[in-house]
């Protein structure tokens, strides 16, 4: 019987060659392009050209280009609920979110997930570099690193259900971004050159507060930056253009280089201290989700990375109960940070991972 799978479609270089590895493999392809925000949504006028336009119209061209059917879907609803509306709260409670993490839970692997059984598809298929295998031993699927260290995208993948990774293929997994595209400009693909994404989609101009203010209609009010015993330092701008770690932008002079080190939204103040301040060895995550494991019933060792770029360190994990996990790292980790996630891994496997509370 053949194999169908739907190949979700951004426009780049990595979901066009994902759709062309599919249909070499002899499956029946269907391209889709998640349309996740209207122009007003983002503070960008009706009359301007959506921003996506370029995207969607370089997709259907691979589309035409491997002979496939395409589509564009419209979940700027589901995106506006869980997306673009928890990145605002995160904010306003003093967390820092990664939306895409969001993104991949609650669009492409929950709703594009949904329409694809509709459409009678065994798979979704996706250009994250990651890979999935089944393990015999444990009787799970598992979700590990793209070969490419350098573009591995497994830590925004960690929500992954176990009936997800039964139904998910990333075809890019064992492959160098130069051999993608290597492949696209075989191919004659249009995008086969084309730059990656590095911002937000929804934040149209870099700045986060400038988009929350423009998406709620509200303006946060300044409050004091303070430090670790509470003296009042100086003013601040509204705690949503604040994060921990964060040193420029502050607007206040002092005699030795100041950090961010908290956010307290009920007083409204942000804390400053010095960079040995930002140093942590212990974390607690919630909304955890485990892939190689049930659970974790005794302390086990991990390698866990605390935010999309940072190097992996050595850490002991202890699950504290169904939702929540206590991570502590061997050395102190330099802004931890509440909202981000931490991914723990087993060599090249993901274990898990969890939003740090």
């Amino acid at each position: 019987m053949n194999k169908k799978a739907v190949i979700a479609m951004s426009g780049g270089v990595d979901s066009s060659v994902a759709a062309y590895l599919m249909i070499e493999k002899g499956y029946t392809c269907i391209g889709v392009t998640m349309k996740l925000f209207a122009n007003e949504d983002i503070g960008v006028s009706k009359e301007h050209s959506c921003c996506s336009l370029d995207d969607v119209e370089d997709a259907r061209s691979v589309a035409m280009a491997l002979h496939m059917p395409y589509y564009v879907f419209n979940f700027a609803d589901r995106f506006r609920e869980r997306v673009m509306d928890g990145f605002v709260r995160a904010y306003e409670n003093g967390r820092t979110p990664n939306p895409c993490i969001d993104c991949n839970r609650y669009l492409k692997f929950d709703k594009l997930f949904m329409r694809a059984k509709e459409l009678g598809c065994d798979y979704v298929v996706t250009g994250h570099y990651a890979r999935t295998c089944y393990d015999e031993t444990s009787g799970r699927y598992l979700l590990k690193k793209g070969l490419d260290e350098s573009k591995d995208q497994s830590y925004v993948l960690y929500n992954l259900t176990q009936e997800q990774l039964a139904h998910v293929q990333f075809p890019l997994g064992g492959m160098t971004k130069d051999k993608v595209r290597e492949i696209a400009g075989t191919n004659g693909f249009i995008n086969a050159k084309k730059h990656d994404s590095q911002d937000i989609c929804f934040v149209t101009n870099g700045k986060y507060s400038d988009f929350i203010e423009e998406y709620t209609g509200k303006q946060y009010p300044e409050g004091d930056f303070v430090d670790k015993d509470g003296n009042v330092l100086g003013r601040h701008k509204g705690i949503i253009r604040y994060t921990t770690g964060q040193r420029k932008g502050l607007g206040i002079s002092s005699s030795r280089p100041l950090y961010v080190v908290g956010v307290n939204p009920s007083a409204n103040q942000v804390l400053l201290g010095d960079n040995q301040d930002l140093f942590e060895t212990t974390l607690i995550a919630e909304d955890i989700n485990l892939i190689s494991v049930e659970s974790i019933t005794e302390p086990m060792r991990v390698r866990a990375k605390v935010r999309y770029r940072h190097k992996e360190q050595w850490a002991t994990v202890t699950q504290l109960d169904e939702d929540r996990i206590k991570v502590v790292f061997d050395e102190p980790q330099r802004a931890i940070t509440s909202g981000q996630a931490v991914v723990l891994y087993d060599g090249d496997v993901v274990v898990g991972g969890g939003t740090i509370c």
